[in-house]
């Protein structure tokens, strides 16, 4: 198994990125539309906001499920015991975010979503027709005008050596939505799981844009599209002192969009947000 890296300007770029998301779960794009310097721009001022007490004023609400998670109320992995190790912010147009912060990550919001209309344009096109045929509609409609995708920023403290006893960054796991896309972040330790169980690093120099598939496209293809389980490593001598910051867009659907004959976008979400302990 082989995570592509892909260059979106290459007339076969729809093609090989497709290939690697139906090989491995992911993909990994180069010369592609998002600006670095609003990702560095993004990276930095939110660094300054988890450092600030204030951060605790946008503490996450219960039922929307936008603001602040502090690493004592952060996710525990499906399957795992042990919370993360991370704090998050959760963003979407219509949620609360602090007003010297808004401009930049409401632009970058804006884009990636726009390119995930794209990247999902390719996903159908390169699907074989008789699992193209089961989407309830076309795989680019479903985010359009969603009020569900999510913007998360993420940060991963430096490790102090008091950390619980098998806790890691982000322990194994998949993304719920139909597409995740994310920046490479500000230091290494992204993995994904390979079918005999191994674990290989995901191409994430810094500038590479990362795609991963999510449960939800999973479903609406029958399991064509694997979601596939990856993690974040806790880095190891004086890289344990450094901070990660990471931005995922989960890509999710509107909520009444039939993902299968069992799931709607919004069942799918609130079984899984009951297991992840958050709902």
């Amino acid at each position: 198994m082989k995570v592509h890296v892909v260059d979106y300007l290459a007339q076969d770029a729809p093609k090989r990125f497709v290939e690697s998301l139906k090989s491995s779960g992911f993909g990994v794009l180069i010369n592609h539309p998002i600006p670095q310097n609003l990702v560095d721009s993004i990276y930095r001022d939110w660094y300054t906001f988890f450092h600030r007490e204030s951060k605790h004023d946008y503490a996450f609400d219960v039922e929307k499920q936008d603001g602040f998670f502090s690493c004592q109320i952060s996710e525990t992995a499906k399957g795992h015991q042990v919370k993360d190790i991370k704090e998050y912010y959760h963003v979407y147009p219509w949620g609360r975010i602090p007003d010297e912060l808004s401009d930049d990550i409401l632009s970058y919001y804006q884009l990636a979503s726009e390119l995930a209309q794209e990247l999902l344009t390719w996903v159908e096109a390169h699907s074989p027709a008789d699992v193209a045929i089961g989407y309830s509609e076309p795989l680019a409609n479903m985010i359009k005008n969603t009020p569900n995708t999510l913007l998360r920023v993420l940060h991963y403290p430096p490790l102090t050596g008091e950390e619980e006893p098998g806790a890691i960054r982000a322990a194994a796991h998949e993304d719920i939505n139909l597409l995740t896309i994310l920046p490479a972040a500000n230091e290494p330790g992204l993995q994904v799981q390979a079918p005999d169980g191994s674990w290989l690093d995901v191409p994430a120099d810094f500038g590479h844009l990362i795609i991963n598939i999510g449960d939800m496209l999973q479903e609406a293809s029958g399991g064509y599209f694997p979601s596939t389980s990856h993690r974040v490593m806790n880095p190891t001598g004086d890289a344990a002192k450094k901070p990660r910051i990471s931005l995922p867009l989960f890509l999710h659907p509107r909520s009444e969009v039939v993902l299968s004959e069992k799931h709607t976008q919004a069942s799918y979400l609130l079984e899984r947000l009951k297991e992840l302990g958050v709902k």
